[in-house]
């Protein structure tokens, strides 16, 4: 691994949302560094921890990686996107590094391209396992199984249901089964993690904490010794995580799974840490954050009901939900969108305060009971 840099205290995507119309104070978060590294360098963030970058070819150009001293070597969490750019990113490290021990273990908070997709040439150059959540690994291995496959037709009647038009339908099969393109093979076994295990790594215990919404069992790893959390996607400091039903669970409840999250989160870890997320920069304040991420999906709810006096489409939300209307040209935000918008719809449904109901045409429309 590279050599530590010096540590200097100061006070959407693929996986991000577009960002609903938020009424409230933001908290006053601090963030201890006056920069995060570049691609190809490091920066300690406390004694064994080093904070890496890597390059997106998206709005989001980035995702953090950390490096944790291991015994023989470094744990490596995260691993950035298959891409030339992370590539060779990740080889600039390597070859820059006064410390010449290898890779020791892979963890992966999820299976989101940007976090596993260079999971397996990790794996397979240093010859070490990769550590993930039993549902990430094996809905990952799934999804990467689509690669040049066609768009299924319950994928199809899920989006029509949405209220997409014939053009967008045509771009969703256009670009069904990419998933894989980003992700280099996945090993053939891993070791799993599960919600509250203690985990050692080097001379530091990390207990798994275990999220969902965003993902199906999203690992987050809290170190208490040193006081940090790594929160992955499940808390980031300026942006908000795409919660979305996506068709092959189109019943789904995950706006429910990832409320239930954030005051999991809140009462198993102290608000004194230090969080290293996925996107953004680290920050303190971590209970505030939680308070204000929660209060803000309370309000964008309430936004949504008012909306819903009238029946609606889930396209037909995206206003009260994001504060502006979503381009259908832009395949891959409209994903996102109608994903969260249905997320948004099935609470309410769930919960007996919205009805859906289906015309003839196979559309779905939503009105308050």
């Amino acid at each position: 691994m590279p050599k530590h840099s010096p540590y200097t205290p100061m006070t959407t995507t693929l996986t991000d949302t577009p960002q609903p119309r938020e009424r409230l104070d933001k908290p006053t978060l601090i963030y201890p560094f006056e920069a995060p590294p570049e691609p190809g360098q490091v920066l300690e963030v406390a004694p064994g921890v080093v904070w890496m970058r890597m390059p997106l070819p998206m709005a989001l150009n980035h995702i953090n990686v950390w490096g944790l001293a291991d015994e023989d070597g470094w744990a490596v969490v995260d691993t950035g996107m298959r891409t030339d750019e992370t590539l060779a990113a990740w080889r600039t490290l390597f070859a820059n590094s006064a410390d010449q021990r290898p890779l020791t273990r892979v963890f992966a908070t999820h299976m989101h391209p940007d976090h596993i997709g260079m999971a397996g040439w990790l794996t397979r150059k240093f010859k070490c396992r990769l550590w993930m959540t039993r549902m990430e690994y094996l809905t990952c291995r799934v999804l990467t199984a689509d690669s040049g496959r066609e768009a299924p037709d319950d994928a199809v009647l899920f989006y029509r249901r949405a209220g997409w038009s014939d053009a967008a339908i045509e771009n969703y099969q256009a670009r069904f089964g990419n998933f894989g393109k980003y992700i280099h093979a996945l090993p053939d076994s891993y070791r799993r993690m599960v919600d509250g295990e203690e985990i050692r790594i080097g001379v530091h215990s990390w207990r798994v904490i275990v999220g969902t919404g965003h993902s199906p069992e999203h690992a987050c790893l809290y170190c208490a010794d040193l006081k940090l959390l790594i929160s992955g996607d499940q808390v980031l400091p300026r942006i908000s995580s795409n919660v979305s039903v996506h068709p092959t669970e189109p019943d789904a409840d995950p706006m429910r799974e990832w409320l239930e999250s954030l005051d999991k989160l809140k009462r198993e870890v102290p608000d004194d840490v230090l969080v290293l997320p996925s996107h953004n920069d680290c920050f303190r304040g971590l209970h505030a954050r939680l308070d204000y991420l929660a209060a803000s999906q309370h309000r964008t709810l309430d936004r949504l009901r008012k909306t819903l006096q009238d029946p609606c489409r889930a396209v037909q939300v995206f206003a009260a939900l994001f504060g502006r209307a979503i381009d259908e040209t832009d395949g891959g935000l409209l994903n996102l969108a109608t994903g969260e918008s249905l997320a948004c719809l099935n609470y309410l449904v769930h919960r007996g305060e919205a009805s859906r109901t289906l015309d003839a045409n196979g559309v779905a429309w939503y009105q308050m009971i």
